[in-house]
């Protein structure tokens, strides 16, 4: 890392450069298929490899037990892991668990977000096979965040692992999933507001299109990536590790009624939501453009030569592209 950097502080640097910026120089190794710079790590070995990510969620930045019950927080913790394992095209298999909990909680909400956990991984097949536990403590000796750190190891099905840097022009850019529910409900629990009910639950547990992972590899994604930062930030990370340029195209987009209900009670766009929210979890892929979209994906923009990037309707979109980590 060059002294320049060095001398940053993390809200001043954005997420994929610090991360670049950390990893430059690592070492790889034989014994690893796909390494840094995708959705999950593929492992060599056997026919097809094991997957690996993990995911961190910190109370007061990613959950708010006020918002949420032990439960809810089990689930989105674990979907956050299963959806980057789908993004690969494969399906997770097994979660190691790693918990700082303030001394403070009953055991009992523990329980809750392990049984939390263990319902999102039913969904896949997946068990919990393992993990860590310890205390933490704030300043002064005030109670501190909880931590829940997920890792997750998956397998691939018939196709080869599908990675973020295999766009090509003249591809179609294709979504499967719900897309900028969660950003709403946060926006609503943000105002003091309960209701609309189905997109606080969208935020309190997402519905994760996990077979559309796999489908999209049996018909020759180019690329695939999890949306959790956002529509326009996780699609940038396509169109930057691809070399290309995609447009989405918003008479495509799917905005669906729950969204345009809520965003004209609160007199706001809702295509904020969707280009900007994540949480839902959502599949974004490349395919051919002769290919044949399997079932839940829609077809919402096209793949170009050119600057890589992502314009919306052909024009760059000012502001925000999603979730800032070191933001404050």
């Amino acid at each position: 890392m060059d002294q320049s950097t060095r001398n940053r502080r993390v809200s001043q640097v954005e997420e994929f450069e610090l991360i670049s910026a950390i990893t430059a120089g690592l070492p790889t190794s034989e014994a690893i298929s796909v390494g840094l710079g995708d959705d999950a790590a593929l492992l060599a070995g056997d026919s097809a490899g094991v997957l690996v990510c993990s995911d961190m969620m910190i109370e007061g930045r990613h959950f708010r037990r006020a918002w949420s019950s032990a439960e809810d927080i089990g689930h989105r913790a674990a979907a956050a892991n299963l959806a980057d394992i789908a993004a690969m095209g494969g399906r997770g298999i097994a979660l190691l668990v790693s918990l700082a909990v303030p001394a403070d909680v009953e055991a009992g909400w523990v329980a809750d977000l392990i049984d939390g956990i263990q319902a999102e991984a039913d969904k896949v097949g997946a068990v919990i096979v393992g993990g860590d536990t310890c205390g933490i403590e704030a300043d002064h000796g005030a109670p501190g965040p909880i931590v829940v750190s997920i890792t997750a190891l998956g397998r691939l099905g018939e196709a080869p692992v599908v990675r973020r840097d295999g766009a090509q022009n003249g591809d179609q850019l294709a979504l499967a999933g719900r897309q900028g529910w969660a950003a709403a409900g946060l926006t609503v629990l943000s105002r003091g507001f309960r209701s609309p009910r189905a997109l606080v639950d969208a935020l309190r547990r997402p519905e994760v299109a996990y077979d559309a992972g796999p489908a999209a590899a049996l018909a020759g994604a180019t690329a695939m990536i999890d949306v959790s930062d956002g529509l326009l930030a996780d699609v940038g990370h396509i169109a930057a590790a691809s070399g290309v340029a995609i447009d989405i195209d918003t008479e495509l987009l799917p905005v669906d009624t729950p969204l345009r209900d809520t965003a004209v009670a609160f007199t706001i766009d809702p295509l904020g939501w969707v280009l900007t929210g994540g949480e839902d979890h959502a599949l974004a892929a490349t395919f051919p453009p002769d290919a044949q979209l399997p079932d839940g994906f829609v077809r919402i923009g096209t793949v170009s030569f050119g600057e890589p990037g992502v314009t919306v309707d052909g024009k760059a979109r000012k502001g925000p592209k999603g979730w800032v980590h070191f933001g404050g």
